[in-house]
């Protein structure tokens, strides 16, 4: 097991690593005190433990922080709109949306240190975007309201239970909830409609609740099964009680996917972003991430045993499926909003 590198050994650590790769970064890190701040939209504290590496970069390098919460769609939206005028350095958006910003123009390279160790297909070449992380689609249960929890999408179509999925059409974890869904009716990144045919059937059926399916409402108790990712769902399990729900990935299929920083190509405060993303993909910032429920995407970092217990059981993830065809997938969501709509709501009375 590794040990938890102090903030003067992990500043060493990071110059010492990084000038090899980039030999701007300790340039970046003076620019970056400067700036003085970053400010950072779809990053809240509670959302894969992002607040540790806050801290940490408030601690190490004197940087304040302010996040703006909001989905990946908005957040895209939200860099092209302002333009030079933006408020916002940094982002963590979807896989889907990160090929979206980069053809829209408003994001900017940007490789750290530990490049090499990130998986190919979970970089851009060029560096605009990296997946920090992965999640996969799981249900969690209110065990008060659910008598039997579900272990598959075929447990949910015979239950008793109202499902909350969340905003599809705009909120990434919400689509890949309808993907996850989709492969396991035999559907595809470009065949969807056996997963509008199961959600639609819930609709009828009077299960689909239209509650957001946040920590609030799942501790008030307003939400009986929810579809989110399982980093998540183990955090508002934890947060609230352990006893209380069940969080399991679906046995009969199941998405796993992730989500990238994009850094804004008009970022006021741009060597913070920089750093910021440094810190995300050093080995204290992919633990931070992990004590947040999310799986690091470098698997050269050793987790504290406290950490890896704290995730759900590898073989839970037997029958998980990536993202393969990027191209289907980007043109489904783009139709997902109004077939949604068309499909599924209007059975909502």
């Amino acid at each position: 097991m590794k040990t938890l590198l102090t903030s003067t050994t992990l500043i060493a650590s990071l110059m010492t690593t990084a000038v090899n790769a980039n030999d701007n970064l300790d340039s970046i890190i003076v620019a970056a005190k400067k700036e003085g701040a970053v400010y950072s939209v779809g990053m809240p504290d509670s959302w894969a433990n992002w607040k540790d590496t806050w801290v940490d970069l408030s601690n190490i390098y004197g940087l304040k922080h302010q996040d703006t919460d909001m989905s990946s769609a908005q957040e895209v939206a939200k860099f092209a709109a302002e333009k030079h005028h933006a408020t916002a350095d940094i982002g963590d958006v979807g896989f889907a949306f990160a090929r979206v910003a980069v053809k829209q123009g408003v994001t900017q390279a940007y490789k750290p240190s530990t490049w090499d160790s990130i998986p190919n297909w979970a970089k851009d070449q060029d560096g605009h975007w990296a997946l920090a992380y992965t999640g996969t689609i799981s249900f969690i249960s209110n065990n008060n309201l659910v008598k039997n929890p579900p272990k598959s999408w075929d447990d949910i179509l015979t239950g008793d239970y109202r499902v909350t999925v969340g905003d599809v059409g705009i909120a990434s974890q919400a689509n890949n909830a309808v993907l996850a869904a989709a492969f396991a009716h035999g559907g595809s990144e470009k065949n969807l409609k056996p997963a509008i045919k199961f959600f639609a059937e819930l609709a009828k059926q009077g299960r689909l609740s239209l509650n957001d399916p946040g920590l609030a409402n799942l501790e008030k108790g307003e939400v009986e099964v929810a579809i989110l990712w399982d980093f998540n769902a183990l955090s508002y399990r934890d947060k609230i009680d352990r006893n209380r729900f069940t969080v399991s990935i679906p046995q009969d299929g199941s998405v796993i996917s992730g989500y990238t920083t994009i850094i804004n190509k008009y970022a006021q405060n741009p060597n913070a972003a920089k750093l910021a993303r440094e810190y995300i993909f050093s080995d204290q910032g992919q633990i931070n991430l992990a004590k947040g429920y999310a799986r690091p995407i470098r698997d050269n970092v050793t987790l504290p045993a406290s950490i890896q217990a704290k995730l759900l059981p590898a073989e839970q993830y037997s029958n998980v499926h990536p993202v393969t065809n990027f191209k289907a997938w980007e043109k489904s969501t783009r139709k997902l909003p109004r077939q949604w709509q068309e499909n599924v709501l209007i059975h909502i009375k």
